[in-house]
Formats: C-alpha cells, sequence, structure tokens
C-alpha cells in the first residue's frame, strides 16, 4: 500500500481515546478502494480488544469523574432529530441505553420506536449467547435498505458485541454502511463519537481495551417513574470458562458508596416504588474499594431509604456472604426473593466451568439462606450439554433443582462464545442430547413453578402495578416482592401503586386475581 492509499484509508480508524481528530477526508474515495487494500489496512492498524492482556489485567485504582458535560458544540445538535436504540441482552444492557438515551436528550434528540423517522439508530448489543448475535447481524441486515434511501442517517453498533474482534472484523467486511462501532467503556463519549460520525460522514471505531473510569453525573432517561436500575458495579473478574464478560465489560470496578445511596434517596424522592442494583457480579461489590465494606453493608444502608423494594441482581454463589444474608433476613424493603445463579449440580462440571465452589458448596449455602429466611423464594440460571456433561452430571443438575426447589430458572443449552476457554474444549454431546436435556429441564423447573404458584391460590399479595398487561389492555399486571407475575381488573389509577390482589388462580408462570379494598396479612 502506497502513501496516498494509506492517507485515503486513515478515515477509517480506531478513535483515539485520548484525543479524537476531527480533520477527515471524503469516505467516497474510500469506496473506490479495494476490501483488499482495506485489510491489510485495517489488520495492521485497527488495535482490537485484546483478550490476553484483559485476564493479566492488574487490580489498579478507578478514578471517579464528576464532570460530565455535552461539548458546546454539541449541544442542542440534535435539536429537530429523533434517535433510536434497540436493547438487547441483559438488563446492565437496559441500564446503558437509559443513560444513552439521556445524553441523546441532553443534545437535544427526542425518542422515536419508528426506522423510518429516525436521524440515529443504535443497537445495544449482547455477546453472552450465539442467538443475541445472530439478532443483531439479523437486524444489521434490515437497516441496510434505509440507509440506502436516507445517507445522513446514522446507523450505530455498540455494547457487548463491539467489544469482540471477530464482531468489529465481521461489521467491516460485510456491512460497511455502519456508521459508527463503540464499546462498553465509553459511553460517556457518545457526544464526540457522533460528532465523528455526523459531520465526517464516515466510519467511527472507538473501542477501548482499557476499561473506563467511573463517570457520576451521567444523564438518564428512565423508562417510566415506578421502577429503576441503579448500576452499583461494573464489570466481573470471575473468568467462569464459558463467560464473554469479564472481556467485554472488564475488571470489578465499585461505585462509591455515597455516590449510590444519593441516587436511591433521589429516586426514593422522586416516588420511585422499587429499585434494582445492578452488576455483572453484584454481591462482588466493594472488593475493589478501600474500605471494609460490602453488599450487604450497601443494603443495611439502604433499608433507611423510604423506597418500598429494593432488589438485587445478579448474585455469584462465592460471593454470598453471612453479611448479606444476615441484613437480607431483617425484611422492610429488602426482599426474599433471590436469585442465584448454579450453572450446574455437578461439582466436576462446575470445576471445568471455572465457578470455584461445589455442589457441596452451594447446597450449604442455600441451606444458610434458608435458616434465616425461611420464606426465600430461590430462582436460578442453569446451563446444559456443557463440553463432555454426561447424562450422570447432568442427572446430578436434576436433583439439584429438586432438593433447592427452584421456582423458576432461566435455562440453556451451553454456546460456545469465541476466545473463552471452553469454545476450545472439545465436545462429544450431541445436539440431539443438548435439546433433549434442556426439555428435561424445563419440564421439571415447569413443575416446581406450577406447584409453587398453586400455594398462592386464596391468598392476598401485594402487587407493584407496573401498567397493563400486556396479552389485555382491560387487565392491569404488576409483581410481588417475590417477583411473582399477577394479572388482575382495577381501576387504572392503581398503576404506580402497590395495592392488595387477591388470587384465584394460579397458573405455570404467572397468577390471576381481583383487587381488594383493605390491606390485610399477605404472603
Amino acid at each position: 500500500m502506497n502513501e496516498q492509499q494509506r492517507k485515503d484509508m486513515s478515515q477509517i480508524r480506531q478513535v483515539n481515546p485520548e484525543e479524537a481528530t476531527s480533520d477527515k477526508n471524503n469516505l467516497n474515495r474510500l469506496k473506490e478502494k479495494s476490501s483488499e487494500d482495506f485489510m491489510k489496512y485495517f489488520e495492521t492498524t485497527y488495535q482490537p480488544p485484546n483478550m490476553r492482556d484483559a485476564q493479566r489485567r492488574k487490580k489498579k485504582e478507578t478514578d471517579v469523574h464528576y464532570d460530565f458535560t455535552i461539548p458546546e458544540d454539541m449541544d442542542q445538535s440534535g435539536k429537530g432529530k429523533k434517535y433510536m436504540i434497540r436493547t438487547y441482552g441483559c438488563q446492565m444492557n437496559e441500564h446503558d441505553t437509559e443513560v444513552m438515551a439521556g445524553i441523546f436528550e441532553e443534545m437535544g434528540y427526542e425518542s422515536t420506536s419508528d426506522t423510518k423517522e429516525a436521524d440515529i439508530i443504535l443497537l445495544n448489543t449482547c455477546a453472552i449467547r450465539e442467538n443475541a448475535e445472530n439478532k443483531v447481524f439479523g437486524e444489521i441486515g434490515h437497516l441496510k435498505p434505509l440507509k440506502m434511501e436516507n445517507p445522513n442517517l446514522i446507523i450505530g453498533v455498540c455494547g457487548c458485541m463491539s467489544q469482540e474482534e471477530s464482531v468489529v472484523n465481521r461489521i467491516l467486511k460485510k456491512h460497511p454502511f455502519i456508521d459508527l462501532i463503540f464499546g462498553t467503556h465509553n459511553i460517556h463519549r457518545l457526544p464526540q463519537l457522533v460528532k465523528e460520525a455526523m459531520f465526517g460522514k464516515e466510519m467511527v471505531i472507538d473501542v477501548w481495551s482499557k476499561e473506563g473510569d467511573i463517570i457520576e453525573n451521567l444523564p438518564r432517561s428512565r423508562k417510566g417513574k415506578i421502577k429503576a436500575w441503579v448500576n452499583i458495579m461494573y464489570g466481573c473478574d470471575k473468568f467462569c470458562t464459558y463467560c464473554i464478560v469479564p472481556y467485554t465489560r472488564g475488571k470489578e470496578r465499585s461505585r462509591l458508596p455515597a455516590d449510590i445511596i444519593q441516587e436511591v434517596r433521589h429516586l426514593a424522592a422522586q416516588g420511585y416504588k422499587e429499585v434494582t442494583l445492578l452488576g455483572q457480579n453484584v454481591n462482588a461489590y466493594g472488593k475493589d474499594l478501600d474500605l471494609e465494606y460490602g453488599l450487604g453493608d450497601l443494603m443495611d444502608e439502604l433499608r433507611s431509604i423510604d423506597i418500598p423494594r429494593v432488589r438485587f441482581t445478579t448474585s455469584h454463589p462465592r460471593d454470598f456472604d453471612d453479611r448479606l444474608i444476615e441484613v437480607l433476613s431483617k425484611g422492610g424493603n429488602m426482599l426474599d426473593h433471590i436469585h442465584l445463579p448454579v450453572q450446574s449440580g455437578n461439582t466436576d462440571v462446575l470445576k471445568i466451568m471455572g465457578r470455584k465452589y461445589s455442589r457441596e458448596e452451594y447446597l450449604e449455602l442455600v441451606k444458610r439462606i434458608r435458616k434465616s429466611m425461611p420464606d426465600a423464594t430461590l430462582t436460578t440460571d442453569i446451563i446444559v450439554g456443557f463440553p463432555n456433561e454426561t447424562e450422570e452430571q447432568f442427572q446430578d443438575t436434576l436433583s439439584l433443582v429438586e432438593e433447592v426447589g427452584f421456582e423458576a430458572a432461566y435455562t440453556f443449552i451451553y454456546s460456545p462464545r469465541e476466545n473463552t476457554p471452553a469454545a476450545k474444549m472439545k465436545d462429544n454431546v450431541s445436539m440431539e442430547e443438548k435439546k433433549d436435556r434442556l426439555q428435561r429441564l424445563n419440564k421439571l423447573v415447569n413443575e416446581q413453578s406450577a406447584e409453587a404458584m398453586k400455594q398462592y391460590e386464596g391468598e392476598i399479595v401485594h402487587v407493584l402495578v407496573e401498567g397493563e398487561s400486556k396479552n389485555n389492555e382491560e387487565v392491569l399486571a404488576g409483581y410481588t416482592k417475590r417477583n411473582k407475575l399477577v394479572n388482575f381488573r382495577a381501576p387504572r389509577s392503581s398503576i404506580g401503586q402497590i395495592v392488595p390482589v387477591k388470587i384465584t388462580k394460579a397458573k405455570t408462570w404467572s397468577l390471576d386475581g381481583e383487587m381488594v379494598e383493605a390491606s390485610v396479612e399477605v404472603k
């Protein structure tokens, strides 16, 4: 590649995290260059997230910033324009979408759900399973005709998929109409990235291997005024052999307790009825801080805030300590629904998964939880068909599900993720057998869920009313303290309130009921 070609190619590049430049060349000239020249340039210039470096990362203090502002030249740059964000994956992605929406609205943009109205479309992606990735690439294909009709439309891919080298390569090779790719560590740079894509009319790649610092005053556009996500930490240091999250989300970084408490107090003052504390490994909170302070201590302080319900997700059994159990057992706004992913019921499989606890240790933890909270509702995540899982090992999973008495479970067939240790393991379990195991597991979980739900018939529960039922606009729906979905008829004025409902019919995954006039003892 000669010097002129290299100069022309330089308009598609990874933006320097410290200093983004704005002097761009014309995208049309790049399109005239051969894909072979471009890929040669890309392979020698673009620096993707480094998986090995991620695993070798060292503990270091995370800087906290309170000085986020929209750059003056982008303030109100979205006036008269509309944005759309499609979100895939977990609650953390939902939280990130709220932040990006807040930034857009600070810039003057309005939200739209119509792709034809949008001036900018972001796909906030999930990398945890292959199916989620396929959905995103399917959506990218559907958006291409829109880009052809409206060349000024900005289309961006962000989130966890963007942190994967293979994904960025695939977009560059097969979807060059994408304008913007950025990762999970630099959402606060959204105004600058939009500027790069808007005024340069070029593809911008801004993916950091280095985790970002904690930015405390980012704007948020929350969904509704009833329930809110509160992120308390970022990243994960567990490195389970099947999981891409420690690479895409980076090392564990905890927010300071005072900042979290202030945010929850603010939500309570606004009238929110429920907050969910978020983290990829939420009960590892505080371990990276120079404090003797963990999730149990934080939850104990949140007990005194006038907000009816406080939840947290997702927890890891290794970090679920007795201090947290002690605080949860105090009740009040601390709920006794605990989501505790087990992944497998066999110790050997757990070891290969890198979970760092045994079947016996998990059951001992459940025993301690049950002792302090006899009525606690436990739910879980389970993977079937992990490389070389035997039928005997799968039977251990079924027996653990029965012994614990899970009332619900998210169940999955193992999906290999590129660059994780498990993806290199030999797998002699056929897809037919994996599907059969998933079916048998789901049958057991469904039976246990139906049995648990049956116990609610005739009882009165308190329901936080969220809105209309998905299946019937004349029926309202909401959740109990133990996260059971209830459908019932009531005045629309009940939305946003916690009301007593008598359960008239139990189904496998939901309850039907009727609103009662006065509060009585509830389950």
